[in-house]
């Protein structure tokens, strides 16, 4: 009997959990309006104003008007999709930007290099992104707490992850199924 109730009591506390995890998570993605609320650093392109392992605070735009397009350190610092890569994700600051048929187009340029970006592929516009490639504006920056899903996305991360995994059951699950029934006499 007392194997079951723990095991009830684990899996109550995981599902409570967990729920608390999803409700932050998608709280956050609401209040911020974007799918990204939080993203760490992961090119020293923006030093030294963003570095490596920094954690970002993202929120979306509404309106290209919230861009501050101008050159370093007054420009806003904006994330967008790369152009040629949907999947990656880029943190640059808007040094200009132009309307055309509607649609502003961004010149970007990290503060660490030495050019500006020139963009090629869909929405694109003389080197510049469309604002269809935006995801948002940084609004906060936390040192160092990026580190922490940088060195988990590499294999000795994973590795690491998982071996703590196994102890944990290793250590709790072990002891309780090693035990022996009790016998009547």
């Amino acid at each position: 009997m007392v194997l079951k109730n723990s095991y009830v009591k684990t899996a109550i506390l995981g599902i409570i959990l967990l729920s608390c995890v999803f409700a932050f998570w998608f709280g956050l993605r609401a209040a911020l309006r974007t799918e990204y609320p939080l993203l760490a650093v992961a090119s020293g392109s923006m030093i030294p104003k963003l570095n490596v392992g920094d954690l970002i605070i993202v929120q979306g735009v509404i309106d290209a008007n919230e861009i501050n397009a101008a050159q370093e350190p007054n420009g806003t610092i904006i994330v967008f999709h790369r152009p040629n890569d949907p999947s990656e994700l880029i943190v640059h600051r808007a040094i200009d930007k132009v309307e055309n048929d509607g649609t502003w187009f961004f010149e970007t340029k990290g503060d660490n290099n030495h050019s500006s970006d020139y963009w090629s592929g869909p929405q694109t516009l003389n080197g510049m992104i469309s604002s269809n490639l935006l995801v948002g504006k940084v609004v906060g920056i936390i040192p160092w707490i990026g580190n922490v899903p940088l060195f988990i996305r590499t294999p000795t991360g994973m590795g690491l992850i998982i071996l703590l995994f196994l102890v944990i059951l290793l250590v709790e699950y072990i002891p309780v199924l090693s035990k022996k029934p009790k016998t009547e006499s």
